[in-house]
């Protein structure tokens, strides 16, 4: 069965952190780049949970969830390219990249909003 645009952009995403996290560990950087591993992956995982809602409020839910880990994901690039701990090239690319999937989330939710409004 074929994966969403979403769901497959949040995995190759996912797989990028993870990559640099590695990178960041064998430089013995583990606090940080534990937190961008935990909110880098926890997007992917939230956009794939949200497929199997219990409803369209659940679904909206999880994907709301996941918006709020791409926006964490955000400050935890930007603090770390600020820092040097990452170069400003790696970090401009998974920045991109994550504001993609928040475009791309936004664009879920608004139009999962507009299709099933909630019941008052």
């Amino acid at each position: 069965m074929k994966e969403s645009i979403l769901a497959d952009k949040s995995f190759g995403f996912a797989l990028k952190v993870v990559k640099v996290c590695q990178e960041m560990n064998a430089n013995r950087e583990f606090v940080l780049s534990k937190q961008l591993l935990k909110s880098g992956t926890s997007i992917g995982a939230m956009i794939r949970e949200a497929k199997y809602g219990q409803s369209t409020a659940d679904f909206i839910s999880k994907l709301t969830i996941a918006l709020k880990e791409a926006n964490e994901t955000e400050y935890w690039l930007l603090l770390l390219r600020d820092s040097s701990l990452l170069t400003a090239e790696t970090a401009q690319n998974l920045l991109l990249l994550n504001k993609e999937l928040i475009r791309m989330l936004i664009s879920t939710i608004n139009t999962s909003n507009k299709n099933h409004p909630p019941k008052s």
